[in-house]
């Protein structure tokens, strides 16, 4: 059975075209009848994937080619939610490295292929978009093999088999100008190239878990490769972590195979599969699900820290309940708590009170998105700015703090502005190297903390032209006080509606943040100072009609368009005293404290103190 049974992962960027060929395969391997109507991108079937263009959940389908059947592996192509990919690795033989033509292995590609080139798994490299007009794909080429040979991969790593496609057009190639047809290269090469599941059919069965679900029919549903022998539905089994603990004992009520995008049911499956079962109510991802006999649970992948905390809290401000309906404790605390047992790479703890609660994840992404999915639940919250999480070195007492790689394309105009802006925010350049184009990449190793609430300034400073991408690159001594934002806000002084006139005659004292008939509250945000100190404004007087009608007395007033952050501006944004409220259909800034004198007073203790 497993000589016809293949595992291969596909590993990309954000954006170098995965989703995309996973379809193209999909579609030439005959999963679909010719007259069924699929959308595009069928991987990405999270609304939140659609919207964006990302993937975030890992997700596995299977193809059949000839008479070999291919479990493909779609993961996450950004670094927040590299926790998925760490743990997904582990249930395939061989990775498929896609890259862009035009811009080649960026830091996501990195993270991924370094985990896999670690765990020995052959790497097929596919160069896609070569139909780009900037497309370079023979120095893309030599880019991944200094990539590879950087990561430290073996001889037999180095010698990856190399193929040109476009993903969007529907064909591969061995060579540049070869036969422009279908992705029947591609499926060969994975059959002939990556190796069948090592599985031991004649020992107990033992399965690792990789992925976790809650199925509202099912209950908790857990995805992995089975590592030996058979399962049957309701077989009795148990659950060990990876201290060899048992967590349960169980009887597996289903078993799901995946076939196309859908799952099937099986009464029986075997070693070198990958399925999903059901039946547990405790066991989890890295546990291992196995045969009573078995007694050493199967070796798991460490996942990476979390690197930020953010602290969710309920809302309390003057228009809390209006536009949620989940708006208690105790509501909250039971939604984060059930987010951390299925995204390991998540983890949550009880605040300094009662409707407080510390939130730990790898990015502002990870965190922007799991506040967005609960706001569509209908939630509201208060959220404070993301801090990061400090270690303290063993050996010296010294204290280290996250750093990341970061990669940067700009225009060479802009290059100086850029690196003068990331040298405040201690950032130190390793590389400065032309990419075509006017172009120029960049490549610097800073703080996490300094680069919270840069990309939009990033994005000011390059017209909207440059491309930035983070990676999480270790600990390092702490680099010193960085600047956080330098300007102060204009705050609202009391409860109504913001007017047209009030707003316009603010502009000149700095940039407006939010519409014509905002219902505002004393202590909201609604714009930033031009300078560093935060002022109380009247919006809400509006202009004092008189009953004289003289030429040039009514003048109309034209509002500059105001600045309205989203989501992931917003929380890297506000500052250590102000908090993001966020309801299923509203986003504002706030201060913490309300009250202005409240809010002073609290300022001359912290000073004291």
């Amino acid at each position: 059975m497993t000589e016809k049974l293949r595992n291969v992962a596909i590993i990309a960027h954000v954006d170098h075209g995965k989703t995309t060929l996973v379809d193209v395969l999909l579609k030439q391997s005959g999963q679909f009848r010719d007259n069924q109507q699929v959308a595009e991108c069928i991987m990405d079937s999270n609304d939140l994937e659609r919207e964006r263009g990302i993937t975030i959940l890992a997700k596995v389908t299977s193809v059949v080619w000839k008479d070999t059947r291919i479990n493909i592996v779609d993961t996450p192509g950004h670094a927040d939610f590299g926790g998925e990919v760490e743990r997904i690795l582990s249930m395939v033989d061989g990775v498929v490295i896609l890259c862009d033509a035009a811009e080649g292995p960026l830091p996501q590609t990195k993270f991924v292929s370094g985990k896999a080139l670690k765990m020995g798994l052959k790497p097929i490299v596919v160069i896609n978009k070569v139909d780009r007009p900037d497309a370079r794909p023979d120095e893309v080429h030599e880019e991944v093999f200094d990539l590879f040979a950087a990561l430290e991969a073996t001889d037999e790593q180095l010698d990856f088999p190399l193929l040109y496609a476009s993903g969007r057009q529907g064909w591969a190639s061995t060579t540049l100008d070869g036969e422009r047809k279908d992705m029947a290269p591609l499926f060969d090469l994975i059959c002939s190239y990556v190796p069948a599941p090592r599985a031991e059919a004649d020992k107990p069965f033992a399965m690792l878990g990789t992925l976790i679900e809650n199925n509202p029919y099912l209950g908790r549903l857990v995805t992995g490769r089975i590592m030996s022998g058979t399962v049957k539905v309701n077989q009795a089994v148990k659950a060990l972590d990876l201290e060899n603990n048992q967590v349960e004992n169980f009887r597996i009520t289903k078993i799901l195979a995946f076939r196309g995008i859908d799952r099937q049911p099986l009464d029986e499956a075997s070693a070198g599969d990958i399925v999903s079962v059901a039946g547990m109510t405790e066991a989890t991802v890295s546990d291992t699900i196995c045969d009573p006999a078995v007694m050493e649970a199967l070796p798991a992948q460490p996942i990476d820290p979390p690197t930020i905390s953010m602290s969710f809290s309920v809302n309390n401000g003057p228009f809390a309940g209006r536009e949620g309906t989940k708006v208690t404790s105790r509501m909250i605390r039971e939604r984060l708590f059930r987010e951390a047992e299925s995204n390991v790479a998540m983890k949550v703890k009880d605040g300094q009170t009662a409707d407080t609660f510390e939130v730990f994840g790898r990015g502002e992404l990870q965190m922007s998105v799991l506040i967005e999915t609960m706001r569509r639940e209908g939630f509201e919250l208060l959220i404070g700015r993301p801090r990061v999480l400090y270690k303290t070195d063993e050996e010296t007492g010294a204290r280290l703090e996250p750093m990341e790689e970061v990669v940067i394309d700009v225009d060479q105009d802009y290059s100086g502005q850029v690196v003068q802006k990331m040298a405040l925010r201690k950032g130190e350049m390793i590389s400065m190297l032309p990419s075509g184009a006017g172009k120029v990449k960049m490549t610097f190793i800073a703080p996490t903390r300094g680069l919270i609430g840069y990309h939009g300034e990033f994005l000011t400073d390059t017209r909207g032209t440059g491309i930035i991408n983070r990676l999480f690159h270790g600990y390092a001594p702490f680099k010193g006080a960085v600047d956080g934002r330098r300007t102060g806000v204009m705050l609202a002084m009391a409860t109504g509606e913001a007017t047209e006139y009030d707003l316009y005659n603010l502009e000149e004292r700095g940039i407006i943040m939010v519409l014509p008939g905002t219902k505002v509250y004393e202590g909201m945000i609604v714009g930033e100072h031009n300078r560093d100190n935060d002022i109380p404004v009247n919006i809400l007087k509006g202009k004092k009609l008189t009953n004289v009608r003289a030429s040039g007395t009514d003048e109309s007033t034209k509002l500059t368009p105001p600045r309205l952050l989203t989501l992931e501006e917003a929380i890297t944004y506000i500052n250590d005293d102000e908090l993001v409220e966020v309801t299923p259909t509203s986003l504002r800034l706030r201060k913490a404290i309300l009250d202005p004198n409240a809010r002073k007073k609290a300022e001359k203790v912290a000073e004291v103190g």
